[in-house]
């Protein structure tokens, strides 16, 4: 080999790093850098894939305009200066909020975008900004905001020091860790195990995770709210709470009044936990040397989101486990997006400053809830989406009601989106505007940092010199930004690229310096942008440490432990355990729940071949007895049906779903036409949200709920 390139691999969360290898200008293999100071040499099937992404014939490398005798590639500047003219005019004649904006998952993957598509969105001062933040971990960050007072304030599993370990809703065997960045988890989670200690995963599936964890507990979708609740009951009816002086006693006999409704006799009934069970959880984490609860996608997406994030924080406070060795702490990363002192300080939150136009859903960090787009752009009136702006996004297959998503889309006046696929959304784009694919960048892991397990910092470097006219997603932001104020303005448009001397790595270099390890900081480390570049295995920064009561961001620098506008929600959840008391199975109507796998997390890694061979996963997963009841076999394709729409599918049986309970993966249903996937097209599936109804939320924060809608399944007419 002449070359070996070292970078993290950015397609999830976990930020593994890789080895590559090169001869003659061109990649031979991938590998996991043993010597990578956070991954240690893991590496999962994506990884490589990024090669594939590089070289795919489908990726598209200049912008394209779509015209009445279809695609045509047209030069930057004139996509750049007809978009900018366009925006203008119809933001002039219709508001500002007449244009809104999408930001798909990859977006957080992208310090580029990050960084200069949030000027560009700034300007054009929209209150329609949305994101895939509402169809995901919204919850998380909503009770960072209201309980910490800062919506990165995210509490981390301290997982290589914990001695138990409770999962809700998570399989961190495929995410790597969602909101837990976390490469080799598989390994961490048996060191668990190694030292004594245990991992419980409770969830309606048996998952990856739950197959290798001490215990599975099966759980009713969109019951967990009131398991959590009955753990608390047991909690503070047998005195195993902990006094904690940066919490209110007012707070804690109000919760444990609000408890005494639900113990874990009447909570079994519902949720499908036995009342032994929860005794027996609630002690053991009580009694562990440490312990953590921790929650992801299977709590967050359902109609009691907010609360279920809330109560795991409860019970890791009440237990001492906040802030604690082993418990859920808080990371302090090179760029501090928290610290009050810290140049790249992030908006510490707001909610419900405002609300959506038709239904009044409540905004969050100055973003409404993808789950009001569709009806925004499709409801005549004033404030009508007539314009929408999407990067790095495929909400037609991400968000809820598809459907009707695509429908709106097809009416837009006008839409532009930054993207290198022509996919099921960016085919109604009247300008596809390709940005340089991850080897052809330079990258820091701005976001993942702030939620990993542990404080390390590395600068990824570009392998590949970009083909000439191309152009890096900071620059399409930065020049397009330009050009809008100029058009307002009144001026000319300038014809050539409008180049910056304000580049990401310049913002990062300084951040860094002036960071938390920067020589000016507590934790001196002479950390800069040059110190990264000599360090192609990443530095290490230590383990998560306790941080309280001066890293919280509320005025009084104290926990608020019960926040007062969440009381709000609490009669909508006790008239819920009311209709869950007297719901009973009719065993033709189903709780559909979703999943993931650890080759395809998002919709457009379906394009890449490798990640796609194997066993097909694009099935609906279902209980032999549920099978059997309906007559149905392994492989058979069936109807199954929601309020809003209807999908046919193959059957996959297994006991690995809780009977009355069936599961459909996430991200595929690339079989809309007009798009350009090859390879997603051959395993194109059907969408999940297809099924998914939009006006299916959490009423509190506005989250789609996903997790749990009523379904019916029946075979196909002979």
């Amino acid at each position: 080999m002449d070359q070996i390139h070292y970078r993290s691999c950015s397609l999830c969360e976990a930020m593994c790093g890789l080895q590559i290898e090169l001869k003659d200008g061109s990649i031979q293999g991938f590998k996991g850098d043993p010597e990578d100071k956070f991954s240690r040499g893991h590496i999962c099937p994506k990884g490589p894939e990024l090669k594939s992404l590089y070289q795919d014939p489908d990726r598209i490398k200049f912008p394209q305009k779509r015209t009445k005798t279809g695609w045509e590639t047209v030069s930057w500047v004139d996509a750049l200066s007809d978009i900018a003219t366009q925006l203008v005019k119809i933001q002039t004649t219709y508001g500002n909020d007449s244009v809104a904006v999408y930001n798909g998952n990859p977006t957080v993957h992208n310090y580029g975008s990050m960084l200069l598509g949030q000027r560009f969105s700034s300007r054009l001062k929209t209150k329609n900004n949305f994101s895939a933040t509402s169809v995901d971990q919204l919850p998380h960050q909503l009770l960072s905001y209201l309980m910490f007072g800062h919506q990165l304030l995210v509490p981390i599993p301290d997982i290589d020091h914990t001695d138990f370990f409770l999962i809700l809703g998570g399989n961190p065997f495929a995410s790597n860790g969602s909101l837990m960045s976390v490469p080799d988890v598989k390994k961490r989670l048996k060191a668990i195990q190694d030292r004594g200690g245990k991992y419980v995963v409770v969830d309606p599936r048996k998952s990856e995770t739950a197959t290798h964890a001490d215990e599975h507990l099966f759980i009713k979708p969109g019951t967990d709210a009131y398991f959590l609740l009955a753990v608390l009951h047991v909690l503070f009816e047998k005195q195993l709470t902990k006094p904690n002086d940066l919490i209110r006693k007012e707070d804690i006999q109000t919760i444990q009044a609000v408890t005494k409704d639900y113990s874990p006799e009447q909570v079994s009934k519902i949720t499908g936990v036995p009342k032994e069970t929860i005794e027996r959880i609630a002690f053991e984490f009580a009694n562990a040397p440490s312990a953590v609860c921790y929650g992801r996608v299977g709590v967050s997406t359902q109609e009691f989101g907010a609360i279920c994030q809330w109560l795991i924080n409860v019970i890791n406070i009440v237990t001492g486990n906040l802030d604690k060795k082993g418990g859920a702490m808080f990371t302090l990363p090179a760029v501090d997006l928290v610290g009050e002192g810290s140049v790249m300080r992030s908006s510490p939150g707001s909610f419900n400053s405002y609300q959506s136009r038709v239904r009044k859903l409540p905004e969050f960090s100055d973003e409404l809830p993808v789950a009001a787009l569709a009806e925004e752009i499709l409801t005549e009136g004033e404030g009508k989406i007539r314009a929408l702006f999407t990067s790095a996004g495929n909400p037609v297959l991400s968000t809820p009601n598809g459907t009707k998503l695509d429908k709106a889309l097809s009416s837009l006046d006008f839409m532009v989106s930054v993207d290198f696929y022509l996919n099921e959304t960016t085919k109604h784009a009247h300008y596809i505007l390709p940005p340089t694919s991850a080897l052809e960048h330079d990258h820091y892991d701005l976001i993942f940092n702030v939620f990993a397990v542990r404080n390390t910092a590395r600068y990824n470097q570009p392998l590949f010199t970009p083909e000439p006219g191309m152009l890096h997603d900071w620059e399409i932001f930065s020049d397009l930004t330009k050009r809008l104020e100029l058009t307002r303005a009144g001026k000319e448009l300038p014809k050539d690229i409008i180049k910056t001397k304000l580049t990401p790595a310049s913002i990062i270099d300084h951040a860094l310096k002036s960071g938390p390890y920067g020589n000016k900081g507590p934790h001196n480390k002479e950390m800069s942008l040059e110190l990264l570049k000599n360090s192609p295995h990443g530095v290490d920064l230590g383990a998560l440490t306790s941080s309280f009561p001066e890293r919280l961001y509320t005025e009084d620098k104290r926990i608020h432990l019960f926040p007062e506008i969440l009381k709000e929600d609490l009669p909508r959840l006790k008239t819920k355990f009311s209709e869950w008391e007297k719901f009973s199975s009719d065993k033709s109507h189903f709780l559909l729940i979703g999943r993931r796998h650890l080759r395809s997390n998002n919709s457009w890694m379906h394009n890449l071949p490798k990640l796609m061979t194997g066993k097909a996963r694009c099935t609906v997963m279902i209980h032999p007895s549920d099978a059997n009841h309906l007559g149905i076999i392994n492989e058979e394709e069936v109807i199954v049906e929601s309020s809003v729409g209807k999908i046919q599918i193959p059957v996959e049986i297994t006991e690995e779903l809780m009977q009355g309970v069936v599961s459909i993966p996430h991200g595929f249903g690339h079989n809309r036409g007009g798009t350009n996937q090859k390879v997603a097209t051959e395993f194109s599936g059907v969408s999940i949200n297809d099924l998914t109804d939009d006006q299916a939320i959490d009423e509190f924060s506005g989250n789609a709920a996903f997790s749990g809608i009523k379904v019916s399944i029946r075979k196909q007419p002979a």
